[in-house]
């Protein structure tokens, strides 16, 4: 299944089984003959899958060099993509090179990120490995690192080349990956479709998750060709995020993955929807459920005011007025301006 993400530079998102040992195939439609590749992986996918697209690249006449940096959510800051920068340099890239990132969300913000900045902007392809990347992260030219007081605070938006999503490189996601990448589809029901809201709910399969990745990058893709730097309607992909930032940051971006605390978030925003009366009542109790039966949290030790405080530098508020992601009710969301005064009042 090829999806088309009609953005400035278009690109395609191919979902497909297997084809991880036909990225070099794909790259050689894209990048110059004979061009240097840089593929940036984690220690955690490359022993898995990195062989595999070195060969496949390799094959189709590329020069292949190696950035591993260690797994997790602490590797993602600007020391790492200097890291990154230094081994692009020691092997001579030009902007007429390429980079290729393997692995979850952090690989491809932060090899995104790297590609965006180095010598002004070189091209690269994603193939996510994660669920959260391959229906989120890897899609939206959204490139970043996190600083020590707020998540995703640098970056540049950068669309890819080409992303290659192969469903089967799930079969080896630990389960707590693979609960942590079904915030974000349970998110997806909730802002856009609620017949994906109600297919979960009745519980999934293994076949069915090809269906649903191209489901929720059908999604994400009506907003981004309208809304390409996330300054309009694209924000409501960020319903659950508000809050779900705050938390990462209050456990300094440890322990708590990303799409658990996006579900924290989700039931907290629902909440408040609930509250100022713009939500349908009951959708809280009914995230709540669903985020549960994926094996999700949905409550925080943190209290409502130390919450709100950690929001002070979200990339959607404006001044004290944050731009808060509400339901009305399953699968329709709004933009909600709201002071953080106000908000500290509805939620108390």
């Amino acid at each position: 299944m090829k999806i088309e993400i009609a953005t400035a530079v278009p690109y395609q998102v191919t979902v497909e089984n297997g084809i991880i040992d036909r990225v070099g195939e794909l790259a050689a439609e894209l990048e110059r003959p004979g061009a240097k590749a840089m593929l940036v992986s984690e220690s955690n996918v490359f022993p898995l899958y990195g062989q595999r697209v070195k060969d496949s690249l390799e094959s189709a006449g590329f020069r292949v060099s190696e950035f591993l940096f260690p797994a997790g959510e602490s590797s993602k800051q600007i020391a790492t993509v200097c890291d990154i920068y230094r081994a692009l340099s020691e092997n001579g890239f030009t902007r007429s090179d390429f980079i290729v990132t393997l692995g979850g969300g952090v690989t491809g913000d932060m090899g995104g990120f790297a590609a965006a900045t180095f010598l002004r902007g070189i091209s690269f392809l994603q193939i996510p490995t994660s669920l959260l990347a391959q229906v989120d992260a890897s899609v939206g030219g959204k490139t970043g690192v996190d600083l020590p007081f707020g998540k995703n605070l640098v970056g540049a938006f950068h669309q890819p080349r080409a992303v290659v999503t192969d469903p089967q490189t799930l079969n080896t996601l630990p389960e707590h990956y693979f609960h942590d990448g079904m915030g974000e589809v349970i998110k997806y029901g909730c802002i856009s479709d609620l017949a994906l809201l109600e297919q979960l709910e009745k519980g999934i399969k293994p076949v069915d998750l090809e269906e649903i990745i191209i489901r929720c990058v059908s999604s994400k893709k009506k907003l981004v060709e309208e809304d390409t730097r996330d300054k309009g309607r694209r924000m409501i992909l960020n319903f659950g995020h508000t809050f779900g930032h705050a938390v990462e940051k209050l456990h300094h971006f440890q322990e708590l993955a990303h799409g658990e605390a996006v579900g924290i978030g989700m039931v907290l925003a629902a909440g408040v929807g609930e509250k100022l009366g713009i939500t349908r009542a009951g959708t809280a109790e009914r995230i709540r459920k669903v985020l549960v039966q994926y094996g999700l949290p949905v409550e925080d030790c943190f209290s409502k005011e130390e919450i709100i405080e950690a929001t002070a530098l979200d990339k959607k508020s404006d001044g004290e007025t944050l731009q808060l992601i509400l339901l009305k009710e399953i699968g329709e969301s709004i933009i909600y301006p709201i002071h953080r005064s106000q908000l500290l009042c509805v939620m108390e």
